[in-house]
């Protein structure tokens, strides 16, 4: 074990301070990335756990987000004219006014929703494979609606209750986990009750379309021969291409950007100023031992690279209490209702910064030992 290591596991109070400064360093960008990750992850929900293979967007749209509706209502039956697909439906949902049915005491909730359309039929395209059994037949009745469980308070109501959706009775028959929305709730319902209600649309021109496909390794081959036969009425995509895009898209707005960068830039000079300061405090409560390792003959050199390798290996331990934190602070936001989600690039961007802050910080702290002297050790 090298001296450097030693000294951080025998002495590790003193530089408890820099390993939590890093940690909250990276938790504080980590936290930001998760909670609009998961935000987008929420809106696109329906697609990234349906069991289509292909989506089907106009043929502009660059995400889910940007021109991910519009396209032709007759280009269903030559989809299907494809021998691998097995089904194609359209995504369909609409705004709608919601009002709750207020016990005594209790207040009336109106409340613009969101509808999301499933078919409760057995591994129907649009319905999510997160969905149970009895979420499904649930759903399967007319009039039946299903949400997520950090909807009911907003929207004033409990499994079981009944509510109006644009003027129609509907009864909460289920209630589900993973699908929050933080701009207006989001109420499930099947496209027979959809229908009933009158929130589909019978236009020429549908939503994005869900496809599946007899042998899902072959998604990209089957995208590839549906967008050279689309006559440029449409854009085929894989779901995972389509959910990578998604996560771009959401990166590209100018508020999130902002965030991120101000949480990057903040957590990077906090995390520097701390880390500089304990590493120098610690080193020059040793300044003695560095004395007398000058003493013996040891170089400025060594000495340095022992502090560089210090601290190398506090920006490791705070790396490490940094997946903790951000795996404690993921499942609180789970059990909220609030799923969060951590792309590959944040995690390494995150993991990069640290160690690059641990490293500046050790470089700052190298002047103290200028004034380990060996002559000092005859005071």
């Amino acid at each position: 074990m090298s001296l450097a290591l030693s000294t951080l596991i025998y002495e590790w109070r003193r530089y408890m301070a820099a390993i939590v400064a890093l940690a909250f360093a990276g938790l504080l960008v980590l936290a930001f990335v998760g909670l609009f990750m998961g935000i987008g992850k929420a809106f696109t929900a329906t697609i990234d756990r349906s069991p289509a293979q292909i989506m089907i967007l106009g043929p502009k749209a660059e995400a889910l987000f940007n021109g991910g509706a519009g396209v032709p209502r007759r280009i269903m039956p030559q989809i299907y004219m494809h021998p691998e697909v097995l089904e194609v439906s359209n995504l369909d949902g609409n705004g709608a006014l919601w009002m709750n049915h207020p016990e005594k005491g209790q207040k009336v909730k109106r409340e613009f929703v969101q509808t999301m359309v499933v078919d409760p039929d057995v591994g129907a395209v649009t319905l999510p494979v997160d969905f149970d059994e009895q979420t499904r037949l649930a759903l399967a009745e007319p009039y039946a609606v299903a949400m997520d469980v950090t909807s009911l308070g907003r929207l004033g109501v409990k499994l079981g209750d009944k509510a109006s959706l644009n003027g129609q009775t509907v009864k909460v028959k289920a209630v589900i986990r993973g699908y929050p929305n933080m701009m207006q709730p989001m109420v499930i319902l099947s496209r027979q009750t959809a229908k009933i209600i009158g929130l589909t649309d019978e236009g020429p021109r549908v939503g994005p379309l869900m496809v599946k496909i007899r042998n899902p390794a072959r998604a990209e081959e089957v995208r590839d021969q549906l967008n050279a036969v689309s006559g440029g009425l449409y854009r085929a995509w894989t779901r995972e291409e389509l959910g990578r895009a998604n996560e771009q898209s959401l990166l590209k707005e100018s508020f999130i950007v902002i965030i991120l960068g101000f949480a990057l830039i903040i957590g990077s000079l906090v995390g520097i100023v701390i880390t500089w300061q304990t590493l120098r405090g610690a080193i020059f409560a040793n300044i003695k031992e560095f004395a007398s390792l000058r003493a013996l003959g040891v170089s400025m050199g060594s000495l340095r690279r022992v502090v560089m390798e210090l601290s190398f290996w506090v920006g490791i331990a705070g790396l490490g209490l940094c997946a903790a934190l951000t795996w404690g602070v993921a499942i609180l936001a789970g059990l909220g209702g609030l799923p969060m989600s951590f792309p590959t690039w944040s995690v390494i961007t995150v993991a990069v910064l640290l160690i690059v802050v641990a490293i500046l910080s050790g470089m700052l702290s190298l002047g103290v030992l200028k004034q380990s002297q060996p002559a000092d050790l005859l005071r």
